[in-house]
């Protein structure tokens, strides 16, 4: 059964080993990466959480705030581990993710940034009622935005 844990002292050690597929890692940071994110982005409200299925680490989220207009939701970071993927634990673990942001009531849209030229996850956001923002950021020009509203 797969669940949402916030990062702690119990599993921040296997979080840190998690690792995607070798030719994802050019689109995520690594897992020790992440995970020091949180305290980068304290002031944005940043968290991080354990993606666990049946008590297991397979995968990683970093959500953050935009502090800035237009306000809401930054899902910053999102990976299942290699060894875990293709079983449907992202679909799983996004709809917990989403849930919960709709759950805390604070923003009505999570933003996503993804690079175009990695199709398994703008497949992934795409089934999960995400949707191309049109918003180029030249910093980034080789990146869809994607935003989903959220129920709340």
């Amino acid at each position: 059964m797969i669940r949402l844990c916030r990062l702690n002292e119990e599993n921040r050690v296997k979080a840190a080993g998690l690792s995607v597929k070798e030719h994802q890692k050019r689109f995520l940071d690594s897992a020790p990466g992440i995970i020091a994110r949180e305290e980068i982005y304290r002031d944005c409200n940043g968290r991080v959480y354990v993606i666990e299925n049946d008590g297991e680490a397979i995968g990683l989220a970093l959500v953050k705030e935009f502090t800035e207009e237009p306000l809401g939701y930054d899902l910053q970071q999102f990976m299942i581990d290699g060894r875990y993927q293709g079983r449907g634990y992202g679909s799983e673990a996004l709809k917990l993710i989403l849930e919960e942001l709709s759950e805390e009531r604070h923003y009505d849209q999570v933003e996503v940034c993804v690079k175009k030229d990695d199709r398994e996850a703008i497949g992934l956001y795409l089934k999960n009622g995400f949707k191309d923002s049109g918003y180029v950021d030249e910093n980034v020009p080789d990146a869809i935005n994607m935003i989903r509203t959220l129920n709340i």
